[in-house]
């Protein structure tokens, strides 16, 4: 079987908005837009117009001027997405969800119940079709790297199968965006080195590839450029993480931009995490600026934590920092935040008042555990009259800035 194309990459075609085409049949064959502000998720028709996720609504209208704005039914895309897994269910238990509208699937050892592959492929598509009404794609490939590429490759609505006796041959013609990990600073890299497909970035001679996007990077995406991609199929992953971002158009890089966003980030991460009884190590903000470019930071905390206000203070400080070293930088178009290294959350360990500087960023001081305590009554609260019921100042006010909340939660890929 190791020689065989078993692994399914199934992902629903411009997810987003082709369920409010689904659910507003005038929409169908018109460019739109979920969002407003900011695009989330574009149609193919707007997209033959350039329109593209985390686009900047007013330059969106200038390259699409019929260009249709809508506001998102996130009930129906969670509703939907789980459907269409269901059905790769189906076929398979070896199913492994990586966000709302994707997945891979492993159907070896199925075929004496549903046919080969390429047939489970074609019944996944035909189902989900006529039960669903949506388009999806999928690739069928020797390994989930070379799968995904393939599903790309299908759009829009297609089917692309990759035989194990040509696939060096077919991923080496293509272009090297299509790679995971190959984002728009690394492909512009590439690209300023000549490299723009994955056959020259797999034939360059000895630590090249390593001198131009890192040592870590360049291991990685050498294996891929080759198909190396020993990874299986996991049905139950742990989570390593929990983060969330908010495009913000164009913004001045501003504290009053960044601190209620921050905020805002924080609430949603602290709640998912108390929510599973985790805690997290290690903070990282992502700060993307308008030229796209984007910088990381990181602080590792002496205790766990999942209190909101913590990983806010914890992020403000970090998006500072990058502030101070980059005052060249004037405007950012998104910022993101993550904790790492999570466990359970452990018994709380209280700790004496000796007047250190980290007091209020250490969960067992006294302000630690008040803001813990604040946290949990609103969590309550929120679990029996909803989100909006109660929550922070900066960020309640603030809420109508922000790209809506449904949707972010279901775009994020982690917990």
């Amino acid at each position: 079987m190791e020689n065989e194309a078993t692994i399914l990459h199934a992902d629903l075609d411009a997810f987003y908005a082709s369920v409010e085409q689904l659910l507003n049949p005038e929409l169908r064959g018109k460019p739109i837009a979920v969002g407003g502000g900011v695009v989330l998720a574009a149609s193919y028709e707007a997209k033959a117009f350039g329109v593209h996720g985390g686009m900047p609504g007013r330059k969106a209208r200038e390259l699409c001027p019929q260009l249709l704005f809508v506001g998102g039914h996130f009930e129906d895309y969670q509703r939907l997405g789980d459907a269409a897994i269901r059905v790769l269910g189906d076929y398979t238990p070896l199913v492994e969800r990586i966000s709302i509208d994707e997945a891979f699937a492993d159907v070896a050892g199925t075929a004496h119940l549903f046919g080969p592959p390429v047939d489970v492929a074609r019944l996944v598509r035909k189902r989900v079709r006529e039960e669903l009404g949506l388009p999806i794609s999928v690739g069928v490939a020797r390994t989930k790297h070379l799968a995904k590429i393939a599903s790309q490759v299908a759009k829009p609505d297609g089917l692309v199968v990759v035989d194990p006796a040509g696939e060096i041959a077919f991923l080496h013609d293509l272009p090297v965006e299509l790679m995971w990990g190959v984002g728009p600073v690394t492909r512009q890299k590439l690209a300023d080195a000549g490299i723009r497909t994955i056959g020259q970035m797999a034939e360059l001679p000895g630590k090249s590839l390593e001198r131009l996007v890192g040592h870590a990077a360049g291991e990685k995406l050498s294996a891929l450029a080759w198909n190396q991609d020993p990874r299986v199929i996991e049905t139950h992953q742990r989570a390593r993480s929990a983060g969330a971002q908010s495009a913000l158009g164009r913004r001045p890089f501003a504290e009053h931009i960044y601190r209620p966003a921050l905020r805002h980030l924080a609430d949603r991460i602290g709640s998912r995490l108390r929510a599973k009884a985790l805690a997290g190590w290690t903070v990282t903000v992502r700060v993307r600026f308008a030229d796209m470019h984007a910088v990381t930071r990181a602080a590792t905390l002496g205790a766990p934590v999942a209190a909101t206000a913590i990983l806010a203070e914890v992020a403000e400080t970090l998006v500072r920092q990058v502030r101070r070293d980059h005052p060249e930088e004037r405007a950012i178009s998104l910022l993101a935040i993550s904790v790492s290294h999570l466990e359970k959350q452990p018994l709380l360990q209280l700790e004496l008042p000796l007047g250190l500087g980290d007091e209020p960023l250490r969960p067992g001081t006294r302000i630690g555990r008040g803001r813990w305590t604040a946290d949990r009554a609103m969590d309550a609260v929120r679990d029996r009259f909803g989100w909006e019921a109660i929550g922070y100042g900066s960020v309640m006010l603030e809420a109508g800035r922000s790209v809506p909340e449904a949707f972010r939660e279901l775009a994020e890929k982690d917990l």
